[in-house]
């Protein structure tokens, strides 16, 4: 049995395989109220009858303000957990879990959506432009100086990220992930390139973490203990000075120490950096994380079904997430099965796809 299509248990939750799909926006919520249309439903549909372990729905926004552009989607009412209920009820029929993952931007909110070709930057007033918030007054170059949140504002949105995860467990997602990475809200408190506050949300490693530390124990408090929550990190910000590989590897330890399910690892994108992207780029950082005890996944150009089964033989991670070579290919891991010589009887298709199966011939 090659490693990708070992089941993995968090808490009470077995997933069949080891092939998980990350969440990737897909600025589609047409209506600009944060409702998933029917093009999740045929995104994520697609890759759960492709044979994905897990697939995490894209961030989603906590509050109206923590979208990244009009078209994000949300978690934030109740309008919001019913159209979601639809595809989770659909994923389910394919035999694949699927989680949520819980965001908010903080200065990278109100831009434009990130379609190529398409205007960028922060959005106009005659865009529907709100007012951003991070940990201090300092903007993302090129975008608007967002307000520096008060503790009163910090606690509300602690609360936020609560209530969207008792709505994602009430939809019936399997999972939730907070989003701590590239840049948006916790990552900015991580970082001290975009955290200059002195009081006790600033300032040193304790400070710095101590908001993402409230979030995952009030999320964990609200789902109670036989639930999955996962968190997603940028383990470095390829920048000297910033939040590195030494703090990613010591929160990965507190946040298991807490009991947290799963350390996503993924980096960078809160300051301009110099990024050396490549083939499996990443799978450094998940193993030093790794290295910590913490169940771990690994993320960044990994496309190929051999390159991806040796991250796993390698201990350098527990899980492999496949973006956007799944945006090419929906039923990679049924590609990955027939390369790894797994039968196609315990290969993850759909009944009605077998006659289509990799190796059937004509």
């Amino acid at each position: 049995m090659p490693r990708l299509f070992e089941p993995l248990t968090l808490r009470g939750l077995t997933v069949k395989n080891r092939i998980w799909l990350p969440p990737m926006c897909q600025y589609s919520c047409e209506g600009r109220d944060g409702v998933p249309t029917d093009w999740h439903l045929a995104h994520l549909g697609a890759r759960a009858q492709g044979g994905f372990g897990l697939l995490i729905a894209e961030a989603s926004a906590v509050v109206p303000e923590g979208r990244i552009s009009p078209l994000d989607a949300g978690i934030w009412n109740d309008a919001q957990a019913a159209a979601w209920s639809r595809i989770v009820d659909f994923v389910h029929t394919q035999d694949a879990a699927i989680a949520i993952q819980l965001a908010h931007a903080g200065r990278k909110g109100s831009t434009h959506p990130a379609f190529h070709g398409g205007p960028k930057g922060s959005l106009g007033a005659e865009d529907g432009a709100w007012e951003t918030v991070a940990p201090s007054a300092v903007p993302f170059p090129d975008l608007a100086v967002p307000r520096e949140m008060s503790r009163e504002d910090i606690a509300e949105a602690v609360v936020a990220f609560a209530a969207g995860a008792r709505r994602a467990q009430g939809a019936g997602f399997d999972a939730v992930e907070i989003h701590a990475a590239h840049g948006y809200l916790l990552h900015e408190f991580l970082s001290p390139f975009s955290n200059e506050r002195t009081d006790e949300y600033g300032g040193d490693f304790a400070g710095r973490t101590r908001m993402l530390m409230e979030t995952y124990r009030a999320v964990r408090a609200e789902v109670g203990e036989e639930y999955p929550v996962m968190v997603r990190i940028s383990a470095t910000e390829w920048t000297d000075g910033g939040f590195d590989l030494d703090e990613a590897a010591e929160l990965a330890a507190l946040l298991d120490a807490e009991g947290c399910d799963l350390i996503d690892v993924s980096s960078a994108a809160n300051v301009p950096a110099e990024i050396p992207v490549g083939p499996g780029y990443q799978v450094p950082l998940a193993a030093e994380v790794a290295g910590t005890g913490a169940t771990t996944a690994a993320v960044g150009l990994l496309t190929e079904p051999v390159q991806a089964e040796q991250v796993l033989v390698n201990g350098d991670a527990d899980v492999v997430l496949i973006g956007r070579a799944a945006l090419r290919e929906p039923a990679w891991p049924q590609r990955a099965a027939h390369e790894l010589g797994l039968d196609w009887r315990e290969a993850p298709y759909p009944k009605q796809y077998t006659r289509g199966r990799w190796g059937a011939g004509l």
